[in-house]
């Protein structure tokens, strides 16, 4: 049957108006999207991080850990050379003064050793020793005699333990290849300074503590 042009114009707009409605009613039945695994949109995934973090340790990519230990390690060889420096100038014991010396010589290659992995972790290289490294040294300086050697012995026996303690942990939980195996050979040498130092100690008669 043919119809008027009139007619047929009104029956493709209700035909219109009724497709425009189911698409409204499907719109409004979709649920709203959800991330991996039924997740919610916005919601992170607690598991992703710590897979970041693997993927950190499997490729070898440096740590803040990693890095951290660079600057105390450099530090470190910074102090115990001041020390030593100071204790050349103040003690008038020939065997705490060889001692000295080693620590020059031993920490200033550490220190050497160390600065190319600073620079290759864009860690900048430590103008002055920390503040707790720096009482110390405030404290020697007005001692003399024997009274400073015992101190100085006591101090080193002391930074030696800690120091050792924080170069086996870098080698063994660092995820940088290359400072992983700069702290396993630098606690082999903290490992006979602090030898040197409890030897020293039994010498010169130095009670330590305890623990």
């Amino acid at each position: 049957m043919n119809y008027p042009p009139m007619h047929g114009r009104r029956l493709l707009g209700i035909a219109g108006a009724l497709v425009l409605c189911g698409g409204v009613g499907l719109a409004q039945m979709t649920p709203p999207s959800q991330g991996p695994a039924g997740q919610a949109p916005g919601q992170t995934n607690p598991s992703m991080d710590s897979q970041m973090n693997q993927m950190q340790q499997q490729s070898g990519q440096p740590s803040p850990m990693d890095k951290m230990f660079v600057q105390q390690a450099m530090q470190g060889n910074k102090a115990q050379i001041q020390l030593a420096q100071l204790t050349l100038q103040k003690s008038d014991n020939q065997q705490v003064k060889q001692f000295a010396q080693r620590m020059i010589d031993d920490h200033t290659k550490l220190e050497q050793q160390m600065k190319p992995i600073a620079q290759q972790l864009d860690i900048a290289v430590p103008t002055q020793v920390s503040k707790k490294d720096r009482a110390t040294m405030a404290k020697l300086q007005g001692l003399s005699g024997s009274a400073y050697d015992q101190a100085y012995i006591k101090d080193m026996v002391k930074d030696h333990k800690h120091d050792l303690s924080q170069f086996q942990t870098e080698a063994s939980s660092g995820q940088d290849p290359t400072v992983k195996d700069a702290a396993s050979e630098g606690s082999k040498v903290i490992a006979q300074h602090l030898q040197l130092a409890q030897q020293l100690a039994k010498d010169q008669n130095v009670t330590l503590a305890s623990k």
